[in-house]
């Protein structure tokens, strides 16, 4: 019996992610490739893997017996290329990161300019992706970092089986359209209408926030989460809004007038990264290349 590694890891993608489909996924290649190497090694091992009566592909005994060793050579790699990076003196591979809008934006894209000119071997692959799906993926091998965000009084970030590395606060500011008399206190907009975003989100939860401690019921007019989106309906007159730094970068301030109002706090962002890419040299120079441009 002559077992090939590349298989092996092919078996351990089916196992994280239950169907054929969702291995050819995070892995990068069609369905019927994933079938072909699968079938390969079946034949190699003299019996089936994968049951695939069911919806999901199922690991027979002896599939979960080599998924377990394959997890463990993937952890022999993941190693073997950290001691070699550091062994060059130089940072090098893919990093596969997902953020939201903004982050892509003001700071993934920026970093990669500074990737590519200190860390020419790194390659930074991005995808738009955020909450719950983006965890998940994190979880299940997809991805080797997620960019997450919360209101900062809440402290760290906790989740188990990651580690979370703080990268920047990104302060919040209150928008009001140029054409409303000026703004001295959060008292001259307690019957305004606000645009707002769902109450489960980081903007929603702000501004829930601010009405407890200003001592004001917010009148939530609309709710958006788009930020392009909440730019254009404070420009048109229908509401105040709250939004972080970063977003502003794109707002056009000749139509919305950012406040000097105290008080609104800043949002945390995090880095989450998978246990076995903590530490790698070029995770570490794209975690760095985030925290240098904000």
């Amino acid at each position: 019996m002559e077992l090939d590694p590349r298989r092996l890891l092919v078996l351990a993608a089916i196992a994280r992610r239950g169907t054929l489909a969702g291995a050819a996924a995070a892995l990068h290649v069609t369905p019927s490739a994933i079938s072909q190497q699968l079938a390969q090694l079946e034949h190699a091992v003299g019996r089936p893997l994968v049951d695939r009566s069911g919806r999901r592909a199922e690991l027979t005994a002896a599939g979960r017996v080599l998924a377990a060793r394959a997890e463990a050579i993937e952890q022999q790699l993941t190693e073997a290329e950290r001691e070699l990076a550091a062994m060059a003196g130089r940072a090098a591979g893919r990093v596969r990161v997902a953020a939201f809008s903004t982050v892509i934006q003001h700071l993934l894209i920026p970093a990669m300019a500074g990737l590519a000119r200190d860390h020419p071997d790194v390659v930074c692959s991005i995808s738009e992706l955020e909450g719950a799906a983006a965890l998940r993926e994190l979880r299940l091998g997809g991805l080797d970092v997620t960019i997450t965000e919360r209101d900062a009084g809440l402290g760290l970030d906790q989740r188990r089986g990651v580690t979370v590395v703080p990268l920047v606060e990104d302060p919040y500011r209150v928008l009001v359209p140029v054409g409303w008399p000026p703004v001295h206190g959060y008292g001259d907009l307690a019957d305004r209408p606000w645009i707002a975003g769902p109450p489960s989100s980081t903007t929603g939860q702000v501004l829930e926030r601010l009405g407890r401690e200003r001592g004001f019921t917010p009148r939530r007019a609309h709710t958006c989460v788009d930020y392009p989106a909440v730019f254009a309906l404070v420009a048109a007159g229908h509401g105040a809004s709250i939004a972080p730094g970063l977003a502003l970068r794109a707002v056009d301030r000749s139509r919305v007038r950012v406040t000097d109002l105290p008080g609104a706090g800043a949002r945390r962002l995090d880095a989450l990264v998978t246990a076995g890419r903590a530490g790698q040299p070029a995770v570490e120079a794209l975690l760095g290349a985030l925290r240098s441009i904000h």
